[in-house]
């Protein structure tokens, strides 16, 4: 089967069965979600997948993943950028992004499943991350992209980390206000870190070569909600032939030809959320060809020399990503918008909706 036209109101449970599957099969005992067996562990990934997971009904699966995450945090909040058996694979940095990603994937579940004992049990895990995330925000509004062994920030940000934190920023106040916690820190960095992503580019990749030629610099922001309507579509239409390769996917980088399955199905998420809706679709069509007998979806594919690369990588975040995107296709849960919509409404946000409306 190389094409999947999805509607709303009809998830391919059936066929997606076997991705959950695939997902399942990675997992380790200890709740951990490797990229594959035997391979490492980041905070970010092992979070996406377990949102498949939580999409799927696999509700116990996805809970002991993000037990994982609790007992594997460090004192000051934190993650180490990788694990492998259980362990640090190396402590160099530790990465803002996949520091926050747990709110998300806790509000995710919530929206779910509805279960506030989840939500409370998880609270203080969140909380720690994203206090530490806040505490790294630059006065200009970014966030440092890492923080060093000694927990020290180096200090530069990127622009989809930022994005993704956004939405991280998001859920913890979500959080936060659903078990009546104050937020009001949080809610700060958030309006500042939305509109320095909004207004200052400068504020990015100082010190070192501008990350522009991935597609993700182009789509995160309106993933995350710094973008909306024609503002977003206009950004859409800006890079959409730099990108995206007709019947295969969303390149990783503009300069290398290679399509790769989890950016196209992040950039289905965000071409629903600017009222793209035909142009997601039909993307997120394109990305079955490069699904494995047994459920699990490559990493991406080399056009050029026509091989699956790299070709030992057959991720569990990728299939994750390939479940979000039947959601928010398909709106089969609860949390099937929460890439598409923000509940926190800015200064900025508020300008952009004016003048869509004006228009």
């Amino acid at each position: 089967m190389e094409g999947l036209l999805l509607t709303k109101g009809i998830f391919p449970e059936q066929y997606l069965r076997k991705t959950v599957d695939y997902i399942l099969s990675v997992q380790t005992e200890d709740g951990c979600i490797p990229w594959f067996t035997g391979g490492k562990a980041d905070p970010w990934d092992h979070t996406e997948a377990a949102m498949g997971l939580s999409i799927a009904g696999e509700y116990a699966a996805a809970e002991k993943a993000y037990q994982w995450l609790a007992d594997k945090q460090l004192p000051d909040g934190s993650w180490w950028a990788n694990y492998k058996d259980g362990d640090a694979l190396y402590t160099e940095k530790r990465e803002t992004n996949f520091i926050a990603y747990i709110a998300t994937g806790v509000w995710h579940h919530y929206l779910i499943t509805e279960d506030r004992h989840f939500l409370v049990h998880f609270f203080p895990a969140v909380k720690k991350a994203i206090d530490l995330v806040v505490s790294l925000q630059a006065p200009t509004g970014e966030i440092y992209w890492a923080i060093d062994e000694f927990g020290r920030p180096l200090q530069d940000a990127l622009v989809t980390a930022c994005a993704s934190v956004l939405k991280s920023l998001e859920c913890a106040i979500l959080i936060a206000r659903e078990l009546g916690q104050d937020a009001n820190n949080w809610s700060q960095a958030y309006e500042k870190l939305e509109n320095t992503l909004h207004h200052h580019p400068e504020c990015f990749d100082r010190t070192w070569e501008s990350k522009e030629r991935y597609s993700m610099d182009w789509f995160y922001p309106i993933l995350a909600g710094v973008y909306r309507g024609q503002a977003a579509r206009d950004r859409i239409k800006e890079r959409w032939d730099t990108f995206v390769e007709k019947d295969m996917g969303c390149r990783c980088v503009s300069d290398q030809p290679w399509v790769t399955v989890a950016e196209s199905c992040e950039l289905t998420m965000a071409l629903l959320a600017c009222g793209e809706h035909a142009k997601a679709v039909t993307l997120y069509s394109w990305l079955h060809q490069w699904r494995d007998s047994d459920g699990g979806y490559w990493t991406g594919y080399q056009f050029v020399e026509d091989v699956i690369w790299p070709e030992e990588e057959k991720t569990t975040w990728t299939a994750g990503a390939i479940l979000l995107a039947a959601d928010a296709i398909t709106e089969h849960t609860a949390a099937a918008k929460l890439f598409l919509e923000s509940s926190l409404t800015t200064i900025s946000n508020t300008d952009q909706l004016a003048a869509t409306e004006e228009a």
